[in-house]
């Protein structure tokens, strides 16, 4: 653990980096930089690079024809320990909403597009690293990094699933000794130690069109063959402790009057833990093949899966200290789950302890009304930077 005065160390230089901190975030929130915007996520980018290496990271970008960059950022110390730092520069909005809203501060709270999830963030991790570089530079400390490594992972499409990110990401959560994610605390305040993982599917259901007037006998109904599935698919609720199954769209068929022909079912699976959500799935492939009408065939798609952050013993520990060190710093913590994904069930599928949520607080992220609480920014930031240097120092916290 660290002592009363390093704490107190790291909260100074955090606090008096504040007016820093927010000039930064302004800038970040009036860039446009929805998921599908590369030139303004690149921005983004550039200046996290710029930053990393003002820190002596060695940065490597990982270029994407239509997405964003990969920004991966290399720290070396003199530590015993491999650690990861993950957060993203994407957001869900579309070009011109950081001109239509900017960066605003009001009743004490910013608000703008992305502050929360997570441009506030982003910089946290940033803000952090540097009060640790500051306070070993103050205890006369050259080598001021407490891990072997540390890679800082700058995700530029997390908003669409981490579809050009993620094998980087899983690459290095492969070998890291912990993950911290910057996403932001849950707006109670409330840090990340599970989340629910995610199966999206399709069901393409054929059938055999007819005339729905003359011979509607010739025809063999995918429309009513997917609405049996879709009552089928929903009769999992409640199967499983923590398990949901949604079909969120259907479509099918050309014409009122033709035996639809074709339907898809779009399904959303979520689970909290790897023996659950393997099931469930496999109940989804059961409801596919089996057919309640003759002539009828249905084919199912993964299109994408994320397996659940399960709260390991190790995320439990890690959780254990964080909260411990907020208490130190005044203000109460508590750890929790969510039924939403990031990039922390990647590092924690890939085996490295993880906790996530450790952003400042905010809320409303995905909407106009979107904000981060001022007032958490020095606490939360300094919590990271505190939680950074007793992880370094606890022997017993590996992979």
């Amino acid at each position: 653990m660290i002592s009363d005065s390093e704490l107190e160390g790291l909260r100074e230089h955090v606090d008096a980096s504040l007016p820093r901190f927010l000039a930064d975030l302004e800038h970040l929130v009036n860039v446009d930089c929805g998921s599908y915007t590369k030139a303004g996520v690149d921005q983004i980018g550039a200046w996290v690079a710029s930053h990393l290496r003002e820190l002596g990271a060695d940065v490597t970008v990982a270029a994407h024809a239509t997405l964003g960059d990969t920004v991966v950022a290399r720290l070396r110390g003199s530590g015993d320990k491999k650690a990861m730092l993950v957060g993203h520069m994407d957001t869900v909005f579309d070009d011109g909403t950081a001109a239509a809203r900017p960066f605003s501060i009001r009743d004490g709270r910013a608000y703008g597009p992305g502050v929360d999830d997570m441009k506030g963030g982003l910089l946290a991790g940033l803000y952090a690293l540097r009060a640790i570089r500051s306070l070993q530079s103050d205890a006369g400390i050259n080598d001021w990094l407490p891990f072997e490594t540390l890679v800082f992972v700058a995700n530029p499409d997390e908003e669409l699933g981490s579809p050009s990110s993620l094998e980087t990401i899983r690459g290095f959560a492969e070998t890291a000794d912990l993950a911290l994610v910057l996403e932001a605390a849950r707006e109670n305040g409330d840090i990340v130690s599970a989340r629910k993982g995610i199966g999206d599917f399709v069901i393409r259901i054929e059938g055999r069109a007819a005339h729905a007037g003359v011979e509607p006998e010739r025809g063999r109904s995918a429309i009513v063959e997917a609405a049996h599935k879709t009552l089928a698919l929903t009769a999992l609720n409640g199967r499983w402790p923590g398990v949901t199954v949604n079909v969120g769209v259907m479509r099918g068929g050309m014409r009122p009057n033709i035996i639809a022909e074709w339907a898809e079912l779009e399904i959303d699976l979520r689970a909290t833990s790897r023996e659950t959500m393997e099931a469930a799935a496999a109940a989804i492939a059961e409801i596919a093949e089996h057919s309640t009408g003759p002539d009828v065939t249905a084919t199912l798609t993964r299109r994408a899966w994320w397996w659940p952050m399960e709260k390991t013993a190790a995320t439990a520990t890690l959780a254990e200290m964080a909260t411990d060190l907020a208490g130190r710093l005044g203000f109460e913590l508590h750890d929790t789950s969510t039924g939403g994904a990031s990039d922390a069930n990647t590092t924690s599928a890939a085996g490295a302890p993880t906790l996530d949520g450790l952003g400042p607080v905010g809320g409303n992220a995905h909407a106009p009304s979107e904000y981060m609480e001022l007032d958490s920014i020095v606490p939360r930031t300094t919590l990271l930077a505190a939680l950074l240097l007793s992880v370094s120092r606890q022997p017993s916290l590996r992979r």
